[in-house]
């Protein structure tokens, strides 16, 4: 393998009851890239008629989430009454901070007809100083983010800065997320700019310096290192990270914090009903896994 890259990540396929979907972040020997700490590839799966995704009402403390779709539509709720379409080339920007609950389900004009789900989903850890920050929700419309050309690569910065453009989406550090679209034998050069680099491959078939690799693993560059993308064929690519964060992060279910003690006090508000209901989505919710208030250490389960 290259010296310039630090290691390959192949994404894990989980089962989320009836929809599968594949973990690449985090992983046991690097836990994040960037302030990214959870993506998740999802489908593409194909529904029947009548079908459809459900992600009941669960809450997330400490983090941000982003949903990217290429294909199908999400329709997202939260407890701060925000009501939204997700549709493919938009992005949602939910900051959890203290503590939000949200639930994401295939709206029912979809389920009326076969339909197609196929996407991204991630986590952005946030900064120490806006970990407890107040929760918010912004929509952004697939037209109003930056697309543009490199040779003839298309672009589409989703998050933060890249290539000279700016994303309007406010996050809280220095981040970028880019959705890049390559022709056979086309060539792109990723500078580190003193930023970690991942490049999840979503389809196709790309080198990164003198290694190559399929679709469904992320790459990521050693810190400081430049690095030369060829595409083989047609390939879509996801360029992903940024500078890292102060301090480590600790992840358990949908909680991120840098104290246990706060992961604690999040797992008690979830079970003891302190979270903020859902508007339009109350009946139900995820319950807090069984072995929560074992004595293991803070890890992931999903």
């Amino acid at each position: 393998m290259s010296e310039k890259i630090e290691l390959v990540i192949p994404s894990r396929v989980r089962d989320l009851g009836g929809f599968q979907v594949r973990r690449i972040l985090p992983y046991a020997t690097h836990r994040m890239v960037g302030p990214f700490i959870f993506l998740d590839h999802m489908g593409p799966q194909h529904f029947r008629t009548g079908e459809g995704m459900d992600v009941r009402p669960h809450p997330h403390i400490g983090l941000a989430t982003v949903t990217y779709l290429f294909a199908g539509s999400i329709l997202h709720r939260d407890s701060l009454g925000s009501h939204q379409l997700i549709e493919p080339g938009a992005i949602n920007w939910m900051v959890a901070g203290r503590g939000i609950a949200h639930s994401e389900r295939m709206p029912q004009e979809a389920r009326q007809h076969e339909n197609d789900l196929h996407g991204l989903q991630c986590w952005v850890a946030l900064p120490l100083e806006h970990e407890e920050t107040e929760p918010s929700f912004t929509h952004h419309s697939s037209d109003s983010l930056p697309e543009f050309q490199v040779g003839d690569i298309r672009m589409k910065l989703l998050l933060g800065t890249a290539f000279g453009f700016e994303s309007p989406v406010p996050t809280h550090s220095d981040i970028f997320y880019v959705d890049a679209v390559m022709p056979p034998d086309s060539k792109l050069i990723l500078p580190s700019e003193g930023r970690e680099l991942g490049i999840y491959l979503v389809d196709g078939h790309i080198q990164v310096e003198d290694d190559e690799f399929t679709e469904s693993n992320l790459v990521v560059g050693k810190p400081g290192e430049d690095l030369i993308l060829k595409a083989h064929r047609h390939s879509r690519v996801i360029l992903l990270g940024g500078k890292a964060l102060e301090g480590p992060r600790k992840i358990w279910w949908n909680f991120v914090s840098s104290s246990e003690e706060r992961l604690e006090k999040a797992k008690r508000d979830w079970a003891e009903g302190r979270f903020p209901k859902i508007p339009g989505d109350d009946k139900e919710f995820i319950p807090l896994p069984a072995d929560a208030f074992t004595k293991n250490p803070p890890g992931t389960i999903m």
